[in-house]
């Protein structure tokens, strides 16, 4: 009997995959539930028969109709027989009250680290450069030693991630900014930096496929704060992190004297560690297991406890000898299906996204200080304050309206128009090139926010969108862990490049920039998947292998 209805709700499920269809499958599970306690096995059956056609045929609940105190039964424990029971769970919404908004924030806490780290040293490149006599190339290879060792951390840490859970990489990786930022800070030479640098890349590769596993596992399918928000959730947190970065050097520079100015792009990469210890610090309260990964693992009773602890959901586990879907287990050879039939164009499209933005940003923000001291002649101060000012107004405030609008616009529409303005504006940068008036100066500045504010609510929200949510669970580290390698490789080149490319073609080198938002927004026209409100964890539950479930003895 529990096989039959089982069967009914995944070809339900199936039929139903986008976000408010999904809801009303959440509908008809709970309800399904009361009347078979109310009816009996065989009246249940007679009942799920008649009325499942007609059923599917209807038109969907909206998403808003259906909140969490509806969704989780209060008065009594729900009942899991399978991962897929996990699942529905997470998708219809914590209880109000639960940890998994605190998990959400220690895992944006992640981004902030990883962002932070990646802008610290934007600052104090010219005085390092100064102070180890370093040539053009030699501040390239310093510049970008942070993105080779993000593309090691990814590739390994995907893999990680499926395979041995998210909780224990999140802390490894919190141990690798600790250790790195402190040996940055007190680098004698520019080689200590270097590897300090690529030790501190590593552990951020190995951040953002966890750190996106959890925002995207403890978050609903649909509605207000579902899986897209939270995962866009993660650009205002890299702009506020590079916020502080530059608001800590504004600090620094008032405090400072003259003579001692050297020290502060030390100071800047030593407090890395701080928010570091701070996160090692409050993880064992808050921070636990992916529910879903859990279950995913065979381990329905772990799951309950981490629903019961992070979702404020009573869980009891009913275990049956009906045939239950069994998810993929974690393998290297789990890259290759990124690329099958079902996933192909999503990964191109997640890939293109994430490089072509990658390297426009890093080579903007990486290069703002350079662009507003050499191309708008302004003094270190006036440089600090129009960085910092540039981030909050534009970048952060994009950030802000991406996550807004990602349950109602979505990611795809978003993306688009953030591209075109990104296109437009740095189209603009080049025709002006070095300003002459302070008209020009303005219209500059307003050019550089114009980018920022496009990739704060287009492709720096989304970026993370495509990859996280174009995976069930199964291959979520995988996916991301493959898509940070690329996004990195992207950040690298651009690291590289820039100081060379700047120092060469000055202000020309808005051109080169352009081709990338203009790359990916061509392909964002040829491929229009959009992943927000999608149901994307029912994957793994759908046409898989099945496995007889053991009864409690």
């Amino acid at each position: 009997m529990f096989a039959h209805i089982e069967s009914i709700n995944r070809r339900y499920a199936t039929r139903t995959a986008r976000s408010e269809a999904h809801r009303s499958n959440v509908n008809l599970h709970i309800f399904n539930r009361r009347l078979e306690d109310a009816m009996g096995v065989a009246s249940m059956q007679e009942l799920l028969t008649s009325c499942s056609t007609s059923i599917m045929s209807t038109v969907a609940i909206p998403s808003t109709a259906l909140d969490s105190s509806v969704a989780h039964d209060t008065t009594r424990p729900a009942v899991i027989r399978s991962a897929q029971d996990v699942s529905r769970i997470v998708n219809a919404g914590a209880v109000k009250g639960s940890n998994a908004r605190i998990v959400i924030a220690i895992a944006l806490g992640g981004v902030f680290l990883d962002a932070y780290d990646l802008t610290s040293l934007a600052y104090g490149i010219k005085d390092i450069a100064k102070q180890f006599a370093l040539s053009p190339v030699q501040v390239g290879f310093v510049s970008s030693a942070i993105t080779f060792g993000a593309i090691l951390g990814a590739l390994f840490g995907g893999y990680l991630t499926d395979r041995i859970g998210r909780y224990r990489v999140f802390m490894a990786d919190m141990l690798f900014f600790v250790v790195a930022a402190i040996a940055a800070g007190l680098a004698p030479n520019a080689w200590v930096l270097g590897g300090a640098r690529f030790l501190m890349g590593f552990g951020v590769g190995l951040d953002l496929p966890v750190a996106m596993a959890f925002l995207a596992e403890f978050s609903r399918v649909a509605g207000k704060g579902n899986k897209a928000a939270s995962v866009a959730a993660w650009c205002p947190a890299w702009y506020a992190a590079t916020s502080t970065c530059y608001l800590l050097i504004l600090g620094l520079y008032a405090i400072l004297p003259e003579h001692q100015l050297g020290w502060l792009w030390r100071l800047t990469l030593a407090f890395g560690a701080v928010p570091a210890i701070v996160i090692i610090l409050v993880r064992s309260r808050y921070i636990s297991e992916s529910p879903v990964w859990a279950a995913n693992q065979g381990d329905l009773e772990g799951a309950a406890r981490i629903l019961k602890r992070s979702y404020g959901v009573d869980a009891v586990v009913e275990r049956t000898t009906a045939p239950v879907a069994q998810p993929r287990r974690a393998s290297w050879r789990n890259y290759g299906v990124l690329f099958n039939a079902t996933y192909r164009r999503r990964t191109i499209l997640a890939a293109v996204i994430g490089s072509a933005s990658s390297f426009g940003y890093n080579a903007i923000i990486f290069g703002l200080p350079v662009i507003i001291t050499s191309f708008f002649a302004q003094g270190p101060l006036t440089t600090i304050i129009a960085s910092l000012a540039l981030n909050l107004l534009f970048a952060f405030v994009g950030g802000l309206i991406g996550v807004r609008t990602a349950p109602t616009v979505g990611a795809w529409k978003m993306t688009v128009l953030g591209h075109s303005l990104q296109f437009a504006s740095l189209i603009g940068l080049a025709l002006i090139g070095r300003p002459g008036g302070t008209a020009l100066v303005v219209a500059a500045i307003l050019l550089l926010g114009g980018y920022l504010f496009g990739q704060g609510f287009g492709p720096g929200s989304h970026s993370m969108t495509y990859a996280s949510l174009s995976y069930p669970t199964s291959l979520r580290g995988i996916g991301v862990g493959f898509n940070q390698t690329l996004v990195r490789t992207a950040s690298t080149i651009s690291l590289f490049l820039f100081p060379v490319l700047a120092g060469a073609l000055g202000t020309k080198v808005f051109w080169v920039i352009a081709i990338a938002p203009l790359t990916s927004l061509l392909v964002l026209l040829a491929i229009r998947w959009e992943p927000s409100g999608y149901d994307i964890d029912g994957e793994d539950y759908a046409s898989l292998p099945t496995v007889t479930g053991r009864a409690d003895a």
